[in-house]
């Protein structure tokens, strides 16, 4: 699964293209970044901004990063090192409503990652909103994704889904 996570980035990027992950913000989400991070260090995907775009994602990084004991050995290694997948370069961390909606102004390819792993509501919507009719853009789901929501319909194929009450 790691493999695909880098090749679906690297072709997004290559397209030009953001790539929008619905996420969970409890323990998916910093699974994500120690991901990210992985790949950044080995040179297997392109310096891009990533935001993490759920107050309730960057309070549990938060809380990942005030307990490193808790952690397994290989991220105390990387901790200890200095290679942190919580504080790497392009990273930002998103709170506020304002700060949420300026990414979807930004230009170039962004790795966003938003709360509300289903899409039932919430920030993943907007960026939705924004990406899904770009063909260069990948939306790419890192969880399961329920019967009747937004997120499963849009695993399944439809042509159409229905978002903040216009169609896409």
């Amino acid at each position: 699964a790691a493999n695909k996570l880098a090749e679906v980035i690297n072709i997004t990027a290559k397209a030009g293209g953001n790539l929008v992950i619905p996420s969970f913000a409890l323990e998916r989400s910093q699974e994500i970044l120690y991901y990210l991070n992985k790949f950044l260090l080995g040179d297997r995907i392109p310096h891009l901004m990533v935001f993490v775009d759920s107050p309730m994602a960057t309070s549990v990084t938060e809380v990942f990063r005030h307990y490193p004991e808790l952690l397994d050995e290989e991220m105390v290694g990387l901790l200890r090192r200095g290679k942190s997948p919580f504080d790497f370069p392009g990273l930002s961390f998103v709170r506020t409503v304002d700060q949420s909606k300026a990414i979807n102004h930004i230009r170039g390819t962004a790795v966003i990652i938003a709360g509300s792993g289903m899409c039932p509501g919430g920030r993943i919507n907007h960026h939705l909103v924004s990406n899904i009719s770009r063909p260069e853009s990948t939306i790419l789901f890192v969880g399961y994704q329920a019967v009747g929501t937004l997120g499963r319909q849009i695993v399944d194929g439809a042509k159409e889904v229905r978002i903040f009450g216009q169609y896409y």
